[in-house]
């Protein structure tokens, strides 16, 4: 998603980032899957605040398994450096967070150069957006959130599932982000599935005027829980081992399903460059050594993804980068932008 990094959800009638059918158009028409687009480095500069500059949008992932530390956050966003903080929105999806007050965090690292915009919290699922100070009030002309619960335990075992989303209307242009996570273990795809097209039907679907336009960019993040299919743990590991992962794409379940029809037709992803971030053991870079042996996840979300929508007409076309840093264990990240 031009040169990007990311993936979208199936266009759907009544869906987030859809469309519905028009009369008499086939229902069977051909599947499109998820495109793989290049990735490649790019600074950020703050756009003059005008409605026909560049967006630029960094989008973050993280499980956290219910731990958070200020420092982790703090290098997530930039802090240490705020001239790296040149995005123009921030938005940090997460997953198994702990009950605490992460905007509070989150805005503490980001000092003085961005705002809280909107929040969507369902327990330990968790979405932020942020924008800079100096403009937000200004450019912000829409925020609306809202949660589709499909099962898990968020409290506790901070395993909630679902989703939680935030639409915005920005210099003009109307964006989802959906922070999400599904069903885990290997063999439960058809639950994935369902829950991933179930969160795109029920998402803002309240008071929805069906012949409304859908918004111009969807994006989901998150644990999307896709996993390797059809090779041993083992194998896997001598593959990765010898930085030959790309040899396995063919084996992700999720661009499986996406060739299928069955999830995220149409969507798009960044290459994925970066060796898969599950399962490491806690606070190692070893693959899990546990009684479990979990095979590992094809991939990881990138860890500090960008997003540059270029308006030359509205919604006319966007491009992906990456900050060039080591994933930590996060998940996936999926756009969809409206024709």
């Amino acid at each position: 998603m031009g040169n990007c990094c990311c993936t979208a959800a199936v266009p759907a009638a009544g869906s987030v980032g859809g469309r519905r059918r028009r009369r008499g158009e086939s229902s069977s028409r051909r599947h499109r899957g998820i495109k793989t687009v290049d990735v490649e480095e790019y600074h950020c500069e703050f756009s003059s605040g005008d409605q026909k500059s560049d967006i630029c949008i960094c989008v973050v992932t993280w499980n956290m398994n219910g731990q958070v530390c200020y420092e982790d956050l703090a290098e997530l966003v930039g802090s240490h450096n705020a001239k790296e903080r040149k995005y123009e929105l921030l938005v940090v999806g997460l997953q198994e967070a702990p009950r605490r007050n992460i905007a509070r965090l989150l805005q503490a690292a980001l000092a003085n150069t961005h705002m809280l915009l909107g929040k969507a919290i369902m327990q330990s699922l968790q979405l932020y957006v942020f924008g800079p100070c100096r403009s937000s009030e200004l450019l912000l002309t829409e925020v609306e959130v809202d949660k589709r619960s499909v099962g898990g335990c968020g409290g506790m075992a901070r395993r909630k599932k679902g989703a939680v989303a935030i639409r915005i209307n920005y210099k003009g242009i109307s964006m989802v982000f959906i922070s999400c996570h599904l069903a885990a273990h290997a063999g439960k795809v058809k639950e994935r599935n369902w829950e991933s097209k179930d969160i795109t039907h029920s998402l803002f679907s309240k008071n929805s005027n069906p012949y409304s336009r859908p918004a111009h960019l969807t994006v989901w993040l998150g644990d999307l829980n896709y996993r390797i299919q059809g090779i041993d743990n083992f194998p896997v590991r001598k593959l990765i081992h010898n930085d030959l992962q790309s040899m396995l794409t063919g084996n992700d379940q999720l661009l499986q399903e996406a060739e299928r029809g069955r999830v995220f037709d149409g969507f798009c992803e960044g290459t994925l460059t970066f060796k898969p971030t599950y399962k490491y053991d806690t606070g190692s870079s070893n693959y899990d050594t546990s009684h479990k042996v979990r095979t590992s996840t094809l991939f990881g979300s990138l860890f500090r993804p960008i997003i540059v929508l270029h308006k030359l007409g509205l919604g006319s076309g966007f491009s992906f980068f990456q900050f060039n840093r080591k994933p930590n264990r996060i998940t996936r990240f999926l756009v969809w932008l409206s024709p």
